[in-house]
């Protein structure tokens, strides 16, 4: 049978469904994309709001992810860049920088870097570095694992920088407060961070599997379609009706898809804020390292590009990773945490949108960077693609849909 006569569905548009297909389509398949909600994106989506760009969470991209290089285009993408560093934030408007201690962690961090830790912090911070620069990512992930917070403990940093750096910088990407996330992740995050740069869209993250999207030609996406159940070959609407398929890709967590609910996952508050002016007013993250507050991050979204903004007023991303659920008024109570922070009154912090996102990173006792083709073949004609069969990352969700695509053609 032609490729182009097999009827091949993916259940799920978001990058690791648009990766499969992209990868599909050049081998002549013509695959179907079924979409639960009413856009591409997944997790990584952008709203346009009263003319700002609100990303669905705060996230970055790490520039040197190696699967970027396959299926984006970079400069197209007009990249805004974070200075490497955060601003750490106290109570009472206290606030100092830390600069650049990972990609250059020989240059003097600030006059203020023995409130955030020691000198053998520093030299700790230079060995780490060198360290992980010359491990290659494959040793990283065939490593003995731990929790990230046993191996900086292991490793020798004090107390002072756990607290003041490594919990509420890793904190915000691994989305939990106890640094509990496997030593792995930690070594592959932290050698991205010093081998590239974060960054962000011009446009917004949402633009990333737009441009996804825009390299597909003969796939059909079919919207507001959501899945209830895959059996055999057969697929279950929640419409009632049914679809026959000679390959599926469950690209999104299987759970009741295929019958059962078998991932936990980290979840997130982000609120947006919109003031006059950054409090900032440079492109670094702030940290609240204070566990007295809810505010984990934040970080002025403008002062790395412009574009998020239409009228020229800053726009404040917030993440909370506490557990807010039942809060009440809470947009309130982060405008008194931002005022507490900064001296700046609450009143002036003008709340736009609040995002509860309950899966936003896949919570793995054991984390990979890739998988035999076979460990993606859930039956005969049923693969899986998603970044919770390798590690919480872009790269790994890109990743995910190039082997559940390699998988079912090898299987043809």
């Amino acid at each position: 049978m032609l490729t182009a006569e097999k009827s091949v569905y993916i259940i799920g548009a978001g990058i690791s469904g648009l990766v499969a297909a992209i990868e599909l389509e050049k081998a002549g398949y013509f695959p179907v994309i079924l979409e639960a909600s009413d856009s591409i994106g997944g997790r990584v989506k952008t709203d346009d709001t009263y003319g700002y760009l609100l990303d669905h969470g705060f996230q970055v991209l790490l520039t040197s992810y190696p699967e970027l290089s396959r299926y984006l285009d970079l400069d197209a993408l007009n990249l805004k860049k974070f200075k490497a560093g955060a601003v750490i934030l106290e109570a009472g408007g206290e606030s100092y920088a830390i600069h650049d201690p990972i990609r250059n962690p020989l240059m003097v961090f600030s006059m203020a870097f023995s409130n955030v830790g020691t000198l053998w912090d520093k030299y700790k911070m230079f060995a780490l570095t060198k360290r992980l620069k010359e491990k290659s990512i494959e040793a990283i992930f065939t490593s003995p694992q731990s929790s990230t917070l046993a191996y900086l403990e292991d490793f020798g940093f004090s107390k002072r920088i756990i607290h003041n750096f490594f919990k509420p910088f890793f904190s915000g990407i691994f989305l939990e407060d106890k640094l509990t996330t496997s030593s792995r992740m930690f070594e592959f995050v932290f050698k991205m961070f010093g081998e590239g740069h974060a960054a962000i869209p011009e446009k917004g993250m949402g633009q990333i599997t737009k441009q996804l999207f825009g390299q597909l030609e003969h796939t059909q996406v079919r919207f507001n379609t959501k899945v209830s159940l895959v059996e055999n070959n057969t697929i279950h609407l929640d419409s009632g009706n049914t679809l026959t398929a000679d390959q599926i890709i469950i690209a999104t967590a299987p759970g009741k898809i295929i019958g059962q609910e078998n991932f936990r996952y980290h979840n997130v508050t982000n609120l947006y804020f919109t003031l006059q002016q950054s409090f900032i007013a440079k492109p670094m993250i702030g940290l609240v390292p204070e566990d007295k507050f809810m505010i984990n991050n934040l970080v002025f979204l403008t002062d790395v590009s412009k574009k998020y903004a239409s009228d020229g007023r800053a726009l404040l991303s917030v993440s909370i990773i506490k557990d807010v659920k039942g809060v009440e008024n809470l947009e309130t109570l982060v405008a008194e945490e931002l005022a507490a922070l900064t001296g700046i009154d609450a009143n002036y912090f003008e709340h736009i949108k609040t995002y509860s996102i309950e899966k936003a990173l896949p919570i793995l006792t054991d984390v990979k960077n890739t998988a035999p083709l076979q460990h993606v073949k859930l039956f005969d004609n049923v693969f899986l693609a998603g970044d919770q069969l390798l590690n919480g990352s872009i790269n790994a969700a890109m990743t995910s849909g190039r082997l559940a695509a390699e998988a079912l053609m090898a299987n043809s």
